[in-house]
């Protein structure tokens, strides 16, 4: 049982690289390999056999149904036309095929008669220096799987996701590999769900970063103006794109945990639970950004009145004390003979000096009372 023991050190490393040039995102295909097929591999107790040139889907088929072992196809974005030739070849089913052909599916697993169809969803951080209203934070894709007795195909779209650094992962671990396809759904199904937890990470700093702007007192200690809603609203749809890529996984992982299949190693079964488990608190984590984000939109469009009406406050305050030298000018310049103190000596400051106390005090007032 050591295997099983170090099942989730070698199909999970600390944390997926969110890197695109590289790593866990190398999309480079092998150039001895043909047309969408970015390897293909025949593996017996565990370890991949070499037989000194690529090999083709139907020869590594009659290497698998002479000697044993099972066959990994590994495929990027293949045309109906290539992929048909393989579908006939493992006799896959022409539902799953046209799924994994024109891509662009929900998460899912359908069971028939010979294999297992599993959809995951893959999504990639994109970095950015600020986040904007134009800003991208994820870029999702697709891995198709099929998982037969003695074959095990995937099926990507989209410039992310690769499963190349994986595959090298598991050819380290032979004994692990012996499990047969059902190790490498596992595999596969652990590292996507990784890659979920890695960019849950990240889509946090920026909602923290949006959470701080929103909620960080404005200049003086005065209201906060607010951020730009746009920028909330481009970050509330990529979450919405992340939930849909999560949130449709969930049964799936539940199905493949809990409930036995023919073409499920039992021992590899129990670990399918560990990453339902990590699914369900990347899901709980995903609704959480998605209501967060709704509080601090209001908040930020409720600031953004705020600081609007305490600007009206200042501007009606303002004209309360400008209408005082306004009164007194106007009605001295109604030009009428007879009007007190026109002819006084004083009559002039006199009026001048009242008309500026009076000002005073209505700003001394309206500042007492905020409005100033």
């Amino acid at each position: 049982m050591s295997m099983i023991r170090d099942l989730r050190a070698v199909v999970r490393p600390s944390r997926p690289s969110l890197r695109k040039d590289g790593g866990a995102y190398d999309t480079t295909r092998d150039p001895g390999t043909p047309s969408a097929v970015v390897d293909c591999a025949v593996y017996r107790d565990g370890a991949r056999v070499d037989i000194g040139k690529p090999l083709t889907p139907h020869e590594a088929m009659r290497l698998v149904r002479r000697d044993g072992g099972f066959v990994w196809i590994g495929l990027h974005e293949p045309t109906e036309a290539e992929f048909a030739v393989i579908a006939r070849e493992f006799g896959l089913h022409p539902l799953a095929v046209e799924d994994a052909v024109q891509a662009h599916q929900r998460p899912k697993l359908e069971r028939y008669d010979d294999s297992l169809f599993t959809v995951f969803k893959t999504i990639h951080y994109v970095e950015h220096d600020q986040l904007t209203a134009n800003s991208e934070v994820v870029e999702t894709g697709e891995v198709m799987c099929f998982t037969g007795r003695d074959f095990f195909i995937t099926v990507r779209h989209g410039g992310q996701g690769s499963l190349r650094a994986l595959r090298h992962r598991l050819q380290d671990d032979p004994e692990l590999l012996a499990r047969g396809p059902s190790a490498v759904l596992h595999s596969i199904a652990d590292h996507v769900v990784d890659g979920y937890v890695a960019v849950a990470d990240a889509v946090q700093d920026d909602i923290d970063e949006v959470e701080t702007e929103v909620f960080t007192p404005g200049r003086k200690g005065g209201v906060s103006r607010g951020v730009d809603s746009a920028r909330i609203y481009q970050l509330k749809r990529e979450v919405l794109e992340f939930k849909r890529a999560v949130s449709p996984l969930l049964r799936p992982m539940q199905l493949l945990s809990e409930r036995p299949m023919r073409l499920i190693d039992p021992d590899i079964q129990k670990y399918f639970r560990d990453v339902a488990d990590h699914l369900a608190r990347v899901h709980e984590q995903v609704i959480g950004f998605d209501e967060l984000l709704n509080s601090i939109l209001q908040a930020n469009l409720a600031q953004a009145s705020v600081a609007q009406n305490e600007d009206m406050r200042k501007i009606t305050a303002w004209a309360a004390i400008i209408a005082v030298p306004t009164m007194v000018t106007g009605v001295y310049g109604m030009n009428f003979e007879h009007m007190p103190e026109l002819h006084a000596k004083y009559g002039y400051p006199a009026v001048l000096a009242f008309t500026v106390t009076v000002c005073l005090a209505i700003h001394r007032t309206l500042k007492r009372n905020g409005w100033l």
